[in-house]
Formats: C-alpha cells, sequence, structure tokens
C-alpha cells in the first residue's frame, strides 16, 4: 500500500506527548521517523504514569509512550559528547523534517539550530515547538500542558460554579497543539514542493492554548466579558451541559429554536414546550430555571432509555461513558479509529490517525521502538561502516560503554 508521505525522513528529537505525537501521525502516513534518544532512560515518556510493578505487568514501555511513538525507528545518542552531535548533523543530511520540543537555544548549543543547518540543507523543514515561543518575557520558561491550562485561562472556566480551577482530564493542549506542528510542516512541505525551499515552522502550547480559547478571547476583547466556572453547562446556549438519569448522565445540547422544541416535546411538552422557554436567548436569561425543569424530566429515565427517546427526535444527546465504554465502543472500530496489531505473539490496539484519507490511508507498521533499537541499523543507513560505528560507540556517542 503505498502512503503520502512515502520517502519523507522525519528526525525526532521530541520528547513526551504533543510533539511525539505528531511525528506518530507522519509515520502513520509513511514518513521514516528516527526518533532520537539519550541514551540512559531515553524518552521519559516509557516509564511515564506508571509503578514499577505496573511496568512489569504490562511490560515497557508505559501506556503513555506506547499512544504517541507507533512508526518510529530508535537511535540512542549523547548528543551532550561530540561524537553523538556529529552523528546528529550526519543524519540530518538525509532529513526532510526536523522536529524537536527543546527550550529555545538548546538546539543551537549543539550545532543543531536551524540557522546552523539551513545553509548547508536549504530544503530542510525544521520545527521548533516549545512552551511559550522563542521570543518574549516567558520564552524561557519551560512548561507542559497543566502550566498553559493554567496560564491560559482554561482553569479558569473549568469546575463547578463558585469552585476552585480544576484541570482538563485529558493532555487536551499537549494533543491540539500536535495537529497544529501536523498542519504547520505539512503546510511547509506543499511549499517545497512548489519552490525546493525549506523553512522554519514555529509553533507551541502558548498558541495551541490560545487558538483552543479563541472563541473566548475575542468575546473579552469585544465586550470585556471574563466568564466564569460553569461545570458541564456552556454559556454560549441552554440546554448544553450533562443531565441526570436513574442510572446514570447523558449530555443534551439544543442550541437552535427548533431542536428545542423537538426537545422539549420528547421530553415532556407540557413542562418544557412553553412560551416563556421558546428563543435561545429566553433561555439563556432563564437558564436555571430551564434546568431544574429539565433535570426533573430526566431522571424518569434510563440514560439508554433517553438517548434513544432524544436521537429519534434528531436532538444532540451522548451517555457519559468511563474510559473503558468509550474506548470499546464499536463506533470507535466501524469509523477505523483503531488498529489492531500482534507484538511478540499477542495482539494490541492502539487508537488510528485521527482522519482518513481514501487513497493513502493511515497505517500501523511497526510497534513503539525499544531504546536504541535501530541504533545501528539507522548508521548504517547512513553510510558508518561497522568499523567507524565501533568507534563512535568508543568516542561516547551512544552514552557510556
Amino acid at each position: 500500500m503505498s502512503h503520502v508521505l512515502d520517502g519523507i525522513r522525519v528526525l525526532d528529537f521530541s520528547r513526551v506527548f504533543a510533539a511525539p505525537d505528531s511525528t506518530q501521525v507522519f509515520g502513520d502516513l509513511g514518513a521514516d521517523v528516527i526518533k532520537i534518544e539519550t541514551p540512559d532512560r531515553g524518552d521519559s515518556c516509557r516509564y511515564l504514569g506508571v509503578t514499577r510493578e505496573e511496568l512489569e505487568a504490562i511490560g515497557p514501555p508505559s501506556p503513555s509512550f506506547r499512544a504517541f511513538n507507533r512508526n518510529k525507528r530508535s537511535i540512542a545518542l549523547d548528543l551532550g559528547a561530540e561524537a553523538g552531535r556529529r552523528v546528529a548533523r550526519r543524519l540530518v543530511a538525509d532529513a526532510d523534517i526536523l522536529v524537536n520540543n527543546f527550550r529555545p537555544g538548546t538546539m543551537e548549543r549543539w550545532g543543531l539550530g536551524y540557522d546552523e543547518l539551513k545553509e548547508a540543507h536549504p530544503r530542510l523543514i525544521y520545527c521548533d515547538f516549545t512552551a511559550y515561543g522563542s521570543e518574549g518575557p516567558l520564552s524561557h520558561i519551560g512548561a507542559n500542558d497543566l502550566a498553559l491550562q493554567a496560564h491560559s485561562g482554561l482553569m479558569s472556566i473549568t469546575g463547578e460554579e463558585g469552585g476552585g480551577p480544576v484541570r482538563a482530564g485529558a493532555a487536551i493542549i499537549d494533543l491540539h497543539a500536535s495537529l497544529a506542528i501536523v498542519s504547520g510542516v505539512l503546510a511547509a512541505l506543499y511549499h517545497r514542493e512548489k519552490t525546493g525551499r525549506g523553512q522554519r515552522v514555529e509553533t507551541s502550547l502558548l498558541q495551541s492554548s490560545a487558538h483552543f480559547l479563541s472563541y473566548f478571547y475575542q468575546d473579552y476583547w469585544l465586550t470585556g466579558n471574563l466568564h466564569e466556572r460553569m461545570g458541564t453547562a456552556n454559556h454560549l446556549s441552554v440546554p448544553n451541559q450533562a443531565f441526570p438519569t436513574s442510572d446514570g448522565y447523558v449530555v443534551i445540547i439544543a442550541p437552535s429554536d427548533e431542536m428545542w422544541k423537538r426537545c422539549a416535546q420528547a421530553l415532556d411538552a407540557e413542562k418544557l414546550d412553553v412560551e416563556r422557554f421558546s428563543t435561545s436567548s429566553e433561555r439563556l436569561r432563564l437558564r436555571k430555571e430551564v434546568i431544574a425543569a429539565m433535570s426533573q424530566v430526566t431522571m424518569r429515565f434510563t440514560k439508554h432509555e433517553l438517548h434513544e427517546k432524544l436521537s429519534a427526535a434528531r436532538v444532540n444527546v451522548s451517555i457519559v461513558q468511563d474510559i473503558g465504554e468509550a474506548a470499546d465502543h464499536p463506533q470507535l472500530r466501524a469509523i477505523g479509529g483503531v488498529f489492531d496489531f500482534e507484538t511478540g505473539g499477542a495482539p494490541h490496539r492502539y487508537i488510528a490517525t485521527p482522519f482518513r484519507l481514501s487513497e493513502t490511508p493511515g497505517t500501523m507498521r511497526s510497534p513503539p521502538p525499544g531504546l536504541g533499537e535501530q541504533t545501528d541499523e539507522i548508521l548504517r543507513g547512513a553510510g558508518y561502516s561497522a568499523a567507524e560505528i565501533d568507534a563512535l560507540r568508543a568516542d561516547g556517542a551512544f552514552g557510556e560503554t
């Protein structure tokens, strides 16, 4: 099967979540992704979120590392050693794309910054992914998803009304940023196809978080509104939140007056299909009254009864599922959302590329690599002889011998 990025080579200097997820997408699309890791422990995500006992039970690496590192080859390089940096610079010669997520200035100290590489490699597409960008008063600070949930204002609108700040349950800014990297790099690759010239791509957690909250920022700039925490509710429309049932919760969203009427008639026309609730502006004004009336009605049903009733009425509705229910739901597999792959004789499942191409779909061809698993293979492919590889090892290119 052909892939849209067949023949493209990516050097992946990144760690943890956002950038590794982006390079995994390139791998799904056929690129040869070379993951460059430190020799001692490699990408810290290999051990993230699991105890020693849990890791021994499932076998390394961690679930998080498995989620973001399929379709890659791993080389262990000590970039603190000149021999390791020489190898990295040699690998750049055959690369189309380079992605890193070090703090600004780190790659430059190693002689691997964009300005150092672009003269010799004018076709190189070089992606810098940072926390706060490469300029400005916060550019020198490292940060992660949670820090940007705080900085961006997301935590000021997340949580129960009157409560304290709450972290979103997943690394949503990280993974939003991942697709920003993919978008920027593919745009640069298309530009190179037309002009023959590479370029630098910059994005950050800050840009991703601002994009994520753009409609809140726009509201603030225009009106001065500072929205507060509303639990599962949404300031844009009513109803637009979770409601209790006799055995769980469902989310009901009926923003338009037409959908609201269908919702009200399906649930309890006498109680809900009334004049004072008939327009979106009145429902916003009478939010607490609408929610109280709806909650009394939804408690009469099980979550599945309510889902069936409102789906039939063409109302936006979803059962609040736990992670296991969502992961095993047949709808995910029906849309090609799961890759099945056998490793060591055992079946494993992975979340697939987050889009489908009809002619050149993403595929899984190899499991996440062991630390430095393909070091010698990659070096041979770069033209190193066995004797040269031994000399590099003696010089500390791959860490302590």
